[in-house]
């Protein structure tokens, strides 16, 4: 068994609208009322015209003629004053549609004010194939002890029945579910590593602290062999740790507007290789997830073996992004003596971003444990994923490497 000892139990290696108003220009129409004074051309002089048919001819003219507000007979013509013009209300703004926070893929029915479920899933060779990694909307993949990876599976579109196999906490998942504000599940750990997730503000469910959820299967040797129902997890959120998540990356509308395939190159494949692991992605233009994501995936296999899920669904994701961070050793140790490493997730670093089978050059910075990994471009933009799945890849700088062909 590859726990490690302590207070609690551990595990081993392994993003000008017209105001609707018209103007309406209002004309002053003139009127000549009253007879000019002066001589007419071709007459020398004329007779004085009797008072009662100078009012006779005014009262026809007036009759004939529009009247002139404010016209006197001989005097100034002034204007009328125009009437206010009319105008159409403001439509109201068209309002954007509701996206998952952690895909950016438009919300069809209930369940986004739920909280995110964030779960530690090993990797080693007899924990495959896992349950639930398909189901996924974010899966960071971490260095632990003896240059192995394990699982942390963030979940929030989806919720699967069966989870795991699950394992113990590490110190830098407070840095990755920090910044969900939900509910992390583990096997045990630690006990300095199981409050530095508390202290993240993140509602810690364990097999050691006796939480429901959990359960262990009999065709699998422990600890391979424990699992948790999403559902049983998930409502266990007390009323601080009910809110959904805040979105963690930027999301183009659509696949065509990801910025590695806007910007980026092409791209058919990412080979990523930790001291120990050799995953790797392929890009399958005609894949399809299966949750209204894509067009195509990246297909992830292990040493060039395609990887699956238990139910048999190849593991795929919408976007790879691979982070080169620095990890260091802690004094804790696992039970065959092996130095538990931590991925240091604060400050900021080199990135690839791949999508739409395109890879583009970026930067990611993190400034605490409870605030989102930031991807910024060499224009020093907003690196825009596309909507669906997104697997981060936290590759040393000492001892991993990333080709990308």
């Amino acid at each position: 068994m590859d726990e490690m000892r302590s207070s609690a139990r551990g595990d081993g290696p392994a993003d000008p609208a017209d105001d609707g108003s018209t103007s309406v220009r209002a004309e002053a129409f003139r009127g000549a009322a009253g007879a000019r004074r002066g001589a007419v051309p071709g007459v020398a002089r004329r007779r004085a015209v009797p008072a009662a048919i100078l009012v006779a001819l005014a009262l026809a003219l007036g009759a004939c003629g529009t009247p002139v507000v404010g016209s006197t007979p001989g005097g100034p013509v002034t204007k009328p004053t125009p009437s206010p013009s009319p105008t159409t209300p403001a439509p109201s703004p068209t309002p954007e549609p509701e996206r998952w926070p952690l895909t950016g893929a438009l919300v069809e029915g209930d369940g986004a004010e739920r909280p995110a479920l964030s779960v530690k899933i090993e990797n080693s060779a007899p924990a495959r194939p896992q349950s639930g990694l398909e189901d996924a909307d974010l899966v960071w993949e971490e260095m632990v002890e003896g240059g192995i990876t394990r699982f942390n599976a963030a979940y929030h579109s989806t919720v699967p029945e069966a989870l795991g196999p699950i394992r113990s906490v590490r110190p830098m998942d407070a840095a990755i579910s920090g910044p969900l504000g939900g509910l992390l599940a583990f096997s045990g750990g630690v006990q300095p590593y199981i409050q530095k997730a508390r202290d993240a503000g993140l509602q810690v469910l364990m097999e050691d602290g006796g939480h429901a959820g959990f359960y262990r299967i009999s065709t699998r040797r422990a600890p391979h062999n424990l699992y948790g129902n999403g559902g049983d997890l998930l409502a266990q959120a007390d009323e601080s740790h009910k809110k959904p998540p805040p979105q963690q990356f930027t999301y183009a509308a659509d696949a065509a507007g990801a910025s590695a395939v806007v910007g980026g190159q092409p791209a058919a494949g990412i080979d990523i290789r930790f001291p120990r692991t050799n995953p790797g992605w392929t890009w399958q233009a005609g894949g399809d997830a299966g949750r209204g994501w894509g067009p195509g995936v990246w297909l992830r296999d292990e040493a060039g073996a395609p990887q699956h899920a238990a139910d048999g669904d190849p593991i795929v994701a919408t976007n790879v992004v691979v982070l080169r961070v620095e990890v260091v050793v802690t004094d804790a140790r696992d039970v065959a003596g092996n130095p538990v490493p931590e991925t240091i997730l604060a400050g900021q670093g080199a990135a690839q971003v791949a999508s739409g089978g395109h890879v583009i050059e970026a930067t990611w910075s993190k400034a605490g444990d409870v605030k989102p990994l930031v991807l910024t471009g060499r224009d020093g933009k907003p690196v825009q994923l596309a909507p669906g799945s997104t697997w981060v890849e936290l590759v040393p700088t000492s001892g991993g490497s990333v080709t990308v062909g």
